[in-house]
């Protein structure tokens, strides 16, 4: 049977803290940079040394977030806090960029590796990549169905998250917060595009109006766990380095406690969670939820626990009738006009102040109440001071007493891991006052704030002998600290290698390609000779598949990647592309924003490589140079010079469009309209505005330059084309 990890997030050290001490198995956590979570407050070098002390001291694991995509002038920079932490002795990093995911692997043998969900791990052939390239484990994508993922039977770890805050797009897949600014969602800094506002319009009529069309509920598995228990996943993780460490403690002790078949009132349990936080809760993707049943279009933020009603209102006060108890000091929001305070005067219908209520109450109208409205709990006083008080956590030992006539002392302790024997005086003949086996044990059970409990303690000794009290406590206190040291510094073996890099294929060939969404386009495009035409609807693909210069631009994301075979090909994701006897070409999602992923992607025998279009057209520029003068070769690349590129790919149809068509828009507070439109399998949003090279002339002579077109029709496609030709 498989044993399940509990992986528990910490945006700080008071969040370890409430993680180790509920029970965490493991932590997953961020240093200043390279982090996914980049607002998060997150560790200092010195905090991430004396977290891997105290985690490893209680047997929890320690993982770090290096899960951003890197570029070039940063990877110097990340391989030294690499070499930290290795050295620090983490239990493993969690890597986003290719490149540095197989770099790592060839420096530090020893340091495990874990490819984060923003590698997107959607296949079985991607987890077979990943597994070939030494990863230890890989997160799933959240879209996934818990029946995909056990069917999946490769020897690598699978971790799954299966609480907190979903991201409405594939991870790793959205460039929304990239494209509408600077903040990337790939390097840490998402802006949180999909907790905005939008409107929906459909073939230029506005349907929805300002409502959170892209924000989800909070998952939350823990109806399912007995579902979970019975996976083959080796981690189970909690998302939340965002979130208080009260909220870290509240969840890890609840699922700490499901998974270990604790008696636990679920219901009773998630109103708790409720007032900490609640965006709505869903079984998600992992629980094949209808694609609806995701979405809180109402509110992106904490609603809280429903307790009552406002059933009566003056300019001074506000009467509520409840259905579960308030208390001073909790926090309340009332639902429809979005408006809340501290309760920090509570009162009877007598108006006497009260500490707590359980049925008609009045509190002070301090935010101009005027209607009656749905009263919801989102702090609970007395929950979040319980939850400042951190339980204990003992681990358990045992203790081995040997004193006979002669011979030194001997006392052993072990935690079943590490035995550690000290030597004490030469026993002696007791002359007054013999030393009983019970006041042996006795003294050596005395471990008071130690972080241990003995569970048992043999004592093999002669008669009449003595043996010195402080003689005992100094021993236990010498065995004490040092199985502390062992414990706090336990870690793998420092090994680091030289990387050498071999030579790879390069086609030096430079061309114009384009991207087509209509059977006009590529007709359009196949009469001006362009050399490749990527083509999303696969009946037009079909239809002109005898052309040579005609591809299929596969699904991203795809579940099966190699039931295409032999035929021309734009991928998207991460697998063995010589398998599927294609010519391959890799398509900008692969998010190549590094030399390195860009050399270790050739390696799989591409035709050719599209870079991340999150690059700025310098780095691009510098990127080309840094890899001749590092490869001794010109880089076969592509790069999009024009076109609207896709911000979001969401599982599902969210919105209940019809399938593949293309009118439909959704619309920001700045009134940008983005293309959106459902292919059968996936929601697509494009950009509000086309990317347009600003350096062409340059970018034609050393990269080939592609096309991306939408909507345009064919003088339009011709006009483009005639510009980059």
């Amino acid at each position: 049977m498989t044993k399940h990890e509990l992986l528990v997030p910490a945006g700080d050290i008071k969040s370890l803290y409430q993680a180790i001490f509920n029970g965490a198995d493991a932590v997953y956590l961020g240093c200043k940079c390279f982090g996914a979570r980049k607002f998060a407050k997150n560790f200092t070098n010195d905090e991430i040394i004396e977290a891997c002390k105290l985690a490893h001291l209680y047997g929890v694991k320690i993982y770090v977030t290096m899960n951003t995509l890197v570029k070039d002038n940063e990877v110097e920079d990340f391989l030294k806090q690499v070499d930290f932490l290795h050295k620090t002795g983490v239990d493993a990093i969690i890597i986003q960029d290719f490149g540095m995911i197989c770099l790592v692997r060839e420096k530090y043998p020893n340091l495990e590796v874990h490819a984060s969900t923003q590698a997107n791990t959607s296949s079985k052939e991607t987890a077979e990549l990943f597994y070939k390239l030494g990863v230890k484990r890989v997160v799933f994508s959240r879209e996934m169905t818990l029946e995909e993922i056990n069917s999946i039977d490769v020897p690598i770890e699978k971790e799954v998250f299966i609480h907190g805050a979903l991201c409405i797009s594939y991870s790793g897949c959205c460039l929304m917060s990239s494209m509408l600014g600077t903040r990337s969602g790939n390097r840490g800094e998402c802006a949180g595009s999909c907790r905005l506002p939008y409107s929906l319009e459909k073939n230029g009529k506005i349907i929805e109006t300002n409502k959170y069309l892209l924000s989800t509920k909070e998952l939350n598995t823990s109806s399912k766990i007995k579902e979970l228990l019975e996976s083959d996943i080796a981690s189970f993780k909690i998302e939340g380095r965002m979130k208080s460490p009260e909220y870290v403690g509240f969840i890890t002790r609840y699922y700490r406690n499901l998974i270990d078949s604790r008696k636990t009132n679920i219901e009773e349990e998630n109103a708790n969670l409720k007032t900490i936080f609640n965006r709505e809760f869903t079984n998600g993707n992992l629980f094949s939820v209808e694609p609806t049943d995701l979405m809180n279009q109402k509110t992106p933020n904490h609603i809280g626990l429903e307790i009552g009603k406002v059933v009566g209102i003056t300019p001074n006060k506000i009467k509520i009738k409840l259905t579960r108890p308030l208390n001073q000091q909790d926090g309340i929001r009332f639902l429809n006009s979005k408006k809340g305070f501290i309760v920090n005067f509570l009162y009877d219908e007598n108006d006497n102040l009260i500490n707590s209520a359980t049925d008609v109450c009045y509190v002070d109208n301090k935010v101009n109440l005027t209607e009656n409205d749905i009263v919801c709990k989102t702090q609970d006083h007395k929950l979040l001071s319980t939850l400042k008080n951190l339980p204990l956590r003992k681990i358990p030992i045992t203790l081995k007493v040997t004193a006979k006539l002669d011979n030194p002392l001997q006392i052993s302790i072990s935690d079943q891991s590490n035995t550690i024997s000290v030597l004490g005086d030469k026993i002696q003949k007791s002359i007054n006052a013999p030393i009983s086996k019970e006041r042996i044990i006795q003294q050596l059970e005395k471990l008071g704030e130690t972080p241990f409990l003995c569970t048992s303690i043999e004592v093999n000794c002669d008669e009449e002998i003595f043996i010195s009290i402080k003689e005992l406590n100094d021993l236990r206190r010498k065995l004490v600290e040092e199985l502390i040291k062992v414990r706090s510094n336990k870690k793998v073996e420092y090994k680091v290698e030289k990387v050498t890099f071999s030579q790879v294929s390069s086609n030096k060939e430079k061309c114009l390609t384009a991207s087509v969404f209509t059977e006009e386009q590529l007709v359009t495009c196949l009469n001006l000779n362009l050399k490749r035409i990527y083509v999303e609807n696969k009946e037009i693909y079909e239809k002109y598949k005898h052309n040579k210069n005609v591809f299929y631009k596969l699904p991203r994301c795809n579940r099966n990647p190699l039931s295409t075979k032999n035929e021309n090909l734009l991928v998207s994701d991460c697998f063995d592309f010589s398998k599927n006897n294609s010519k391959v070409i890799g398509d900008y999602p692969l998010n190549i924003t590094n030399i390195y992923t860009l050399y270790y992607l050739q390696k799989l025998n591409p035709e050719s490589l599209t870079l991340s279009v999150e690059l700025t057209e310098n780095e691009i520029i510098n990127l080309i140079s840094k890899y001749k003068n590092t490869f001794h070769k010109e880089p076969n690349i592509e790069i999009v010079g024009y076109g609207r590129v896709e911000n979001m790919l969401i599982k599902g149809n969210i919105l209940l469009l019809e399938k593949n068509k293309y009118y439909n828009k959704i619309i920001d507070h700045k009134k940008r309209k983005f293309p959106i439109f459902y292919d059968g399998i996936n929601t697509h949003i494009l950009n509000y505005k086309n990317v347009i090279l600003d350096n062409e002339a340059f970018f034609k002579k050393c990269s080939t330059i592609r096309l991306i077109f939408f909507d345009e029709d064919e003088d339009e496609v011709k006009k483009i084309v005639n510009r980059y030709q």
